[in-house]
């Protein structure tokens, strides 16, 4: 079994040099699948995850922009439509100096089976640029997102590719990619989610990662006759999915002790509690600060400058920043204090070394592909919500997400049984794969 995972994995690093991200990616999958897919008449040479690694559509265009000093800047932007088997392409667009071509193919790829396990009827896709939004003006913002989408406009639809919001991407972004949309194509349609509610979007939208991560955990602890209340929890992260998932871990009787940004993190032993969320909200939405202000206000917590929260006492850790953010000694550090459940609010935030870590321990570990499928199952429901031209509850919203991230859940549990535990990465990676291999089955060689 070595043998077959090694060659397939040798045959997809020949075309994909250079993209370390992407093949972590493809690993992850390809060490659990395919051991699988030999054992499945249906599935086995017919070189479906070959066809499933590889983008049906790569995009790349310049971006030209002026800024505040009547400076002409150039940067560059990307589309990888990856897999539409069951549906058209669906993924958020990221705006960071970080983004390049690995990056934004492992997000597509990850994608795929995160909106496989949705059940929802949509394909995978990701999208973004080097640009960074921080320290731009409003005005600054506008102009690069008219420009990005006046190339950007030509690949997408609301049939065919509906991008979202992601790191960098959030909803001043959103309303100006939109309204360059609507005016160069002249129509009001569902092609991006994420959007205002009172023009197309969904409530709930906003908090539907961070609460989703929450309820996929809570799902985990039930079935370990378990339960959030009274747990100590650290998060990584200060944006909109670390924010929400610690207002739900609130909500649940949890104790938030951390938050973090790319500065450093703090420390409240006494727990961050919906007036302290508050501030921090005012802090990152608002003022755009850092994350250490949060210490002049409530003296009685730390900041850590430069370091992670991965070395606090905790039961449950939530890695909300960005990718392999958990490595091998933080692991260690998590497993040495305590820690016993692990739940991916980012894309791939853990290394493999610090999963294969987890697994061994047999930890209550949740992969990213699962349990940050909230915001795109809502993003989803605004499709829905788009094409009947009408706007659910927030309680109905909320009901349907909690119901879909039990389902993904279930999931993961009929696909990951072990002898004595359950392998979420294994039940996730399995659970996604069958959905869009049937399709891809059932439509030809495509």
């Amino acid at each position: 079994m070595e043998k077959i995972i090694q060659q397939f994995l040798s045959e997809v690093n020949q075309k994909n040099q250079n993209e370390p991200e992407f093949m972590q990616a493809v690993t992850e999958v390809a060490e659990t699948v395919i051991p699988y897919i030999v054992t499945q008449d249906i599935y086995y040479g017919q070189n479906i995850l070959l066809r499933m690694v590889e983008p049906e559509r790569v995009v790349s265009f310049r971006v030209a922009w002026i800024d505040d000093n009547e400076e002409i800047q150039v940067n560059r932007g990307y589309r990888i439509e990856m897999n539409s088997a069951i549906g058209p392409y669906k993924g958020g667009l990221r705006f960071h100096p970080s983004v390049n071509l690995s990056i934004l193919k492992f997000l597509a790829f990850e994608q795929v089976f995160k909106n496989a396990l949705t059940t929802l009827p949509m394909g995978g896709g990701k999208g973004g640029s080097d640009f960074d939004p921080k320290g731009k003006s409003d005005t600054e913002v506008m102009r690069f997102c008219q420009s990005f989408m006046t190339e950007l406009f030509r690949h997408i639809g609301p049939n065919k590719d509906i991008p979202a919001g992601d790191i960098g991407v959030g909803g001043r972004e959103i309303g100006y990619l939109f309204g360059q949309y609507k005016r160069l194509k002249n129509e009001f349609s569902g092609v991006l989610t994420g959007k205002g509610v009172s023009w197309g979007g969904s409530l709930i939208r906003p908090e539907a990662t961070g609460y989703g991560v929450v309820y996929f955990i809570d799902e985990m602890l039930k079935a370990n006759n378990d339960g959030l209340k009274g747990k100590s929890i650290t998060i990584s992260g200060s944006g909109n999915v670390a924010q929400y998932a610690t207002e739900k871990c609130i909500h649940l009787g949890a104790k938030v002790l951390t938050l973090s940004d790319s500065s450093g993190y703090i420390y409240d032993k006494d727990g961050i509690d919906e007036e302290k969320l508050k501030y921090i909200m005012n802090i990152k939405n608002t003022r755009r600060e850092r994350i250490s202000l949060y210490t002049k206000k409530y003296s009685k917590a730390k900041f850590y400058a430069n370091a992670n929260p991965w070395s606090v006492k905790c039961d449950i850790a939530i890695p909300c920043a960005t990718q392999n953010e958990v490595k091998l000694s933080d692991a260690k550090n998590l497993i040495k204090n305590g820690c016993y459940t692990i739940g991916e609010g980012a894309n791939m935030p853990c290394t493999a070394d610090a999963i294969h870590l987890f697994t061994k321990n047999k930890l209550l570990y949740a992969p990213g592909k699962a349990s940050n499928a909230g915001g795109v199952a809502v993003s989803g429901l605004e499709m829905a919500q788009n094409s009947l031209r009408y706007t659910w509850t927030r309680e109905v919203v909320d009901g349907k997400l909690k119901e879909i991230m039990s389902d993904i859940h279930s999931s993961c549990v009929k696909y990951g049984a072990d002898k004595d535990h359950i392998n979420y990465l294994k039940g996730a990676n399995i659970a996604g794969f069958v959905k869009v291999a049937d399709a891809m089955l059932a439509q030809g060689v495509v």
